[in-house]
Parts: structure tokens; sequence; C-alpha cells
């Protein structure tokens, strides 16, 4: 390892990491991946596939905030907040409030709309560049509800969502079930949005990706553990592993809920990134699935069918990096999702999983370039989704072009220096 020299350095191989480390690659770039684990073996391995496009709406709401009470009164239900960590989450909080406001709730609606609405396509193009299309499927996904009060929310947010461009259709009982016969009678209704799409086999992905980034020179070290990183004299940077150390002309962060230390070094600025835990559970053994991503409105659940089985995701936990995981909350998603179904759910061999979304309070990204440090972390539940996009407008700030969309209600800078 000692003495290499790269043009680029990229501290995290999430989803983020990886296609922006292949993009600058693609470039002409000598660049450097470094992982703490494996590529995309975190969030971006267990989330739930879905290229969520249509979700242009910050976590929180107003209307989430009326339920709050209910949901963290059930200690398994979709939102979990433990109390010994909301002394360290409650500056978090505060901002999360501060938020939902109408006029900065708006503002995070757009900045979301400008990335979203341009997050298939990347993600076609991306894929097709890298041979990794195979696993991408474009079929649309459906939100569905199972009551008259749900019916009439989802048609509202379906209007609500055609009025900022984003394409849905609602489908009546009849038209549901002909589109989806793998839904339980009890389910009345829901949206279509055929511009959505989903990964059917994460790993695979990741694989491929991982191949093609090596095949084009780029150079990968995973259960690496970056020690420190310091910048030089001459604006280089030094970077310091086990076993050795490198030299990089530019640093990436996208180290997602990890980032916040190298923040800290590199820029001298914090960021209020906190963490959603999150939980899934993969049933292997299910054959009768769903042919697209179906979310449940009442039950605050995605189901995705991906080549290794049916994945069940959608809780969200805050308690930090460091507690144990509570893989109740994993089994519960069965109980939840059996109702949606026609078919019995099949929990042989089913496998639970708990990871981090890096998210900060007003549901944005940090995209951004300050010096030769560039920014990519804080992409919540929407890493996946917009992965490829953000390593386009990584790609323009690291070489001084002008980005596609207005960067500005990413920017670092929008938060206060000191939290």
């Amino acid at each position: 390892m000692n003495g290499q020299v790269f043009s680029a350095a990229v501290v995290g191989g999430g989803i983020v990491g990886l296609c922006t480390a292949l993009e600058l690659q693609r470039y002409g770039e000598r660049v450097l991946l470094l992982e703490r684990g494996t590529v995309c073996g975190g969030a971006s391995w267990g989330n739930a596939g879905h290229i969520a496009a249509e979700q242009v709406f910050p976590i929180a709401s107003p209307d989430i905030l009326k339920q709050l009470p209910r949901m963290l009164a059930d200690p398994l239900g979709p939102l979990r907040l433990d109390w010994r960590y909301l002394p360290q989450i409650a500056p978090w909080l505060f901002r999360l409030l501060y938020n939902l406001t109408p006029a900065r709730f708006a503002h995070s609606r757009r900045a979301l709309s400008a990335l979203n609405g341009r997050a298939l396509a990347a993600w076609q193009d991306f894929a097709s560049q890298w041979g990794a299309a195979r696993h991408l499927k474009v079929r649309g996904s459906l939100l569905v509800c199972e009551s008259a009060g749900g019916q009439a929310a989802l048609q509202r947010h379906g209007r609500i969502l055609a009025g900022l461009g984003v394409a849905n259709e609602w489908l009546d009982w009849d038209g549901l079930h002909t589109r989806e016969p793998a839904l339980s009678d009890r389910i009345c209704g829901g949206l279509f949005f055929p511009d959505t799409g989903h990964v059917a086999d994460l790993a695979g992905m990741a694989a491929d990706l991982r191949q093609a980034f090596v095949r084009a020179g780029g150079t990968l070290y995973e259960h690496t553990e970056v020690a420190d990183a310091a910048p030089l004299s001459d604006g280089r940077f030094r970077l310091i592993v086990r076993g050795g150390l490198f030299e990089a002309g530019r640093i990436v962060i996208a180290a997602g809920a990890f980032s916040k230390p190298w923040l800290k070094k590199l820029c001298g600025r914090s960021a209020p990134l906190d963490t959603e835990r999150g939980y899934h559970l993969m049933l292997p053994q299910q054959t009768d699935m769903p042919a697209v991503p179906v979310s449940s409105f009442e039950r605050k659940l995605i189901m995705t069918p991906m080549d290794a089985g049916l994945r069940l995701a959608g809780t969200v936990e805050f308690a930090g990096l460091h507690a144990l995981p509570d893989m109740r909350r994993a089994f519960r998603l069965h109980d939840l999702a059996q109702p949606v179904l026609k078919g019995r759910l099949n929990g042989g061999n089913a496998v639970p999983w708990l990871g981090f979304r890096p998210s900060l309070p007003d549901s944005l990204p940090v995209i951004d370039r300050v010096g030769n440090v560039l920014l990519a972390f804080g992409h919540q539940h929407l890493g996946l989704t917009q992965a490829p996009l953000t390593a386009r407008l990584v790609t323009a700030l690291y070489f001084g072009e002008t980005p596609e969309i207005d960067l500005s209600p990413y920017r670092l800078n929008r938060f206060s220096p000191v939290f």
C-alpha cells in the first residue's frame, strides 16, 4: 500500500460511494475506493431495493406528527425512539420540527423532486454503462390501502403528486387485483407509479459494479478502516490505514451514517447527521410474490420481489449506531405483511437484518465541495434511488463544471457551523 498516489480517494463503499468512484474512473481519474466492511455490505445491501422516484416528500410531515403518540406507544411498531438515546438525538429532532414549517417543508419537497425526477433515468443509463442492467427491473410499484380512509388519503396523495409531475394512476379494487393478483381481497385500492423500479439482486448488482470498477482501473480496498486523513502542504491528502498509507489529490466523503467524523476532520465543519436504524426480513422460501414492490399505506411497510425471495422492510428506530439490535422488529414484519397478500407467507429460514440509514433533519443529502473535499452523504431512505445521479453531480463539482441541477438546497452551508 505504501506510497500509492491517486487522483481521488472515495471514503465509503456503499452504493453512493461506489457509483461516484465508477463515475470518476470513467472520466480518466485514478480512483481509490476504501470501505471499512465490504462494498455495498451495509444499508446499500439491506434496503428495500426500491428505486423510489415517487417519494418526493420529506421523511416527516405534519400528518405523521399527529400519529406519533400512537406509533411510539408500540415498542415493535413502525417507529421507535430509544429514550436512552433522546439526549443525543434531541437537537436533530428539534431541527426536524423546524423543517416542518410550511415553507421549509415545501422547500425540501421541491429539492427531493429535483433529484428523484431524474433518478430512474440516471439509474438506467448507469446500469447500462457498467453492465448491470440485468438487475434493474422497471415495472413500476404500488402503494395500496385497505380502508375507506386509506382510499381517500391515497386519492388525495395521487392528485398532489400529479401536480408535482409524479406520474401515478389510481386503481380501484378491480383494476388493482387485475394488475396484481397476489394481493389479498381486503386490499381495496391503490396508486400505481409507472416511473419507478427495483433491483432484483442487490448483492449481484454490487458485485457487477465492483468488478466493473476494478476492470476500469480503479483500486479497491475492503475491510480497510481509515485511521487518519490530513491535508499536505501541496493541497493533497494523506490517508493512513492499517498496513500503509495513500496520497490523493481529492477526497470524497461518502461514508453514509459514518461520515460525520470525516466532515469534522477534513472540513472543520459539522452537520446534524444521525441514523434511522432500519430492519428487514428476507423470506428466501417465498415463491408466491407480487410482480412489483408493494407498499402498504396503513401498515407502513414495503415488500419487494427479489431473485433470492421476498424482502419485507419499513421499520424505523432511533437508537444510534451502537445500541444492540432488536430483531423482534424484523420478525414483526412477517405478521404485518401477511394480510396484504392472498397466499400464506413462508417464513422458513427467514433472515433478519439491521442497518443504518444516514439522515439529515430536512430529508436532503449533502452534495457539495469544500476545497478539495467532495461531500456525498445523508441520503436517508433514498440512497439507492439517488446514487447514480449523486455520482454525476459530484463529478461535475469535481471537475469544476456546472451541475445539471441547482445544488444550493444540498449545500453544507444550509446548516449552522456549530451544533
